[in-house]
């Protein structure tokens, strides 16, 4: 009964062994301990910590989807091999990959610590009517490649696209070295003292001569979630210690503090555009990851509320198509809304079919953007950058999950964009 309670929490193994060892006086220690043994035999030295048959709750990808994969792998089928063929090979180049910190940058943030993450705005360029360039002067959509000169935003998206190729290769074969690499690289940015981040985004996407930092800037910790997602395939794995889970759930919550009670957080949480959308989408995820479900409800509320801001009954994005990358800033936003959707369902609230009086909805705002995927439209708003209508792709895989509905599925198949990490990842 306890055991069962704790495996129905942690989901691993590994879990259960530390749990246990803190119950030296349970009546049923003995018993549970046995138990513990007859789990270690059955999956423990295979390195996988899930429980078998257990999906992992997983925030930004279909947990059933991935759980169901690797049991078609293990049973030796070929429909995944393929694509686990293509998902080795990146996490294998992820092993030559060397540990990244805030600590990487040349540059000093104005709090004089290099610890505090720190970006530079990237559409703003030097004005060259003004001495030294500054104040920077805005150019949407245009990207100053100077933003490249401080390391922190490229470093934590590359920490949250190689962390999890190696936990989710290590998922699927149960092979150590890719485990004990994604939780180095984990580790050294948010757990080590030596190189951690401090848990703010005080001065991110700041603007030379305007700013030092901006709520916007917000928006660069959306790959937080993914990173989340990789620890939690890697439990079960001696590489990830319940110390290293309990020290990130401690940075998350300190994270998740900042955001809520920042003076950038507040002004993010107002903009009624995709930055508001991904940070909610952060706030949920990360209230979700470290117990906060009451959180992650209140927010969810404000993400309903923010369908009828956002759309139009037709289901376009005002605020997206002002943009000068109009097509790309529709599906990014929509992408985050999905995703709130999906973690909905973690808390019985079903923004899938929410639809205010006058019929503005998710679905909608999928369906509006379809014709132009399939060539059956072409697309009127600005698109200074080539215009790619496989970016809708990994939408119509997150609607055809969300919606019970394989025409999504036929049609993200159709407009073409599909990855191996794709099929390993969503049904």
């Amino acid at each position: 009964m306890v055991l069962s309670r704790i495996a129905a929490r942690s989901g691993t193994i590994q879990a259960i062994r530390e749990k246990l060892l803190q119950i030296t006086t349970h009546p049923y220690r003995s018993l549970a301990l046995a138990c513990y043994i007859f789990l270690a035999a059955c999956g423990g030295s295979r390195g996988v910590g899930v429980v078998a048959g257990a999906a992992p709750q997983l925030l930004m990808v279909d947990g059933p989807h991935v759980a169901a994969v690797r049991a078609s792998l293990r049973r030796g089928e070929p429909q995944f091999r393929r694509a686990l063929t293509e998902l080795n090979a990146d996490a294998n180049r992820g092993l030559t990959v060397a540990p990244m910190s805030v600590m990487d940058k040349d540059v000093t943030p104005p709090s004089g610590d290099k610890h505090d993450y720190m970006s530079q705005a990237p559409y703003w360029w030097p004005d060259p009517s003004k001495p030294g360039g500054k104040p920077y002067i805005r150019k949407d959509g245009q990207r100053n490649p100077e933003i490249d000169k401080i390391t922190d935003r490229a470093h934590l998206r590359r920490l949250a696209e190689t962390s999890f190729s190696l936990a989710l290769a290590f998922y699927f074969t149960g092979r150590q070295d890719y485990a004990k690499h994604a939780a180095q690289l984990v580790r050294v940015w948010f757990l080590d003292r030596p190189t951690r981040m401090n848990p703010n985004l005080n001065f991110a996407q700041g603007i030379p001569g305007i700013a030092n930092g901006r709520a916007a800037g917000i928006v660069e910790t959306r790959f937080l979630p993914q990173i989340i997602d990789s620890v939690t395939l890697l439990q079960g794995s001696s590489a990830w210690t319940g110390s290293d889970d309990h020290g990130l759930k401690d940075w998350m919550r300190a994270y998740l503090k900042w955001l809520q009670g920042s003076l950038l957080g507040h002004e993010e949480a107002r903009r009624r555009n995709n930055q508001e959308t991904w940070y909610e989408l952060q706030v949920v995820a990360l209230a979700l990851y470290t117990g906060h479900d009451d959180v992650a409800r209140v927010t969810l509320q404000r993400s309903q509320a923010a369908i009828g801001q956002e759309f139009e009954p037709d289901g376009s994005q005002p605020r997206e198509l002002a943009r000068t990358r109009s097509w790309d800033y529709s599906i990014f936003d929509l992408t985050a809304f999905l995703h709130l959707a999906a973690l909905g369902d973690r808390v019985g609230m079903d923004l899938w079919n929410y639809q205010t009086p006058d019929g503005r909805s998710l679905r909608k705002g999928v369906d509006y953007l379809i014709p132009f995927a399939t060539g059956e439209k072409r697309w009127p708003y600005k698109q200074i950058t080539p215009f790619h209508a496989s970016e809708l792709h990994p939408v119509l895989r997150l609607a055809a999950v969300g919606w019970k509905a394989p025409r999504y599925r036929a049609l993200a198949q159709q407009i073409g964009g599909g990855t191996a990490m794709l099929d390993l990842t969503f049904p």
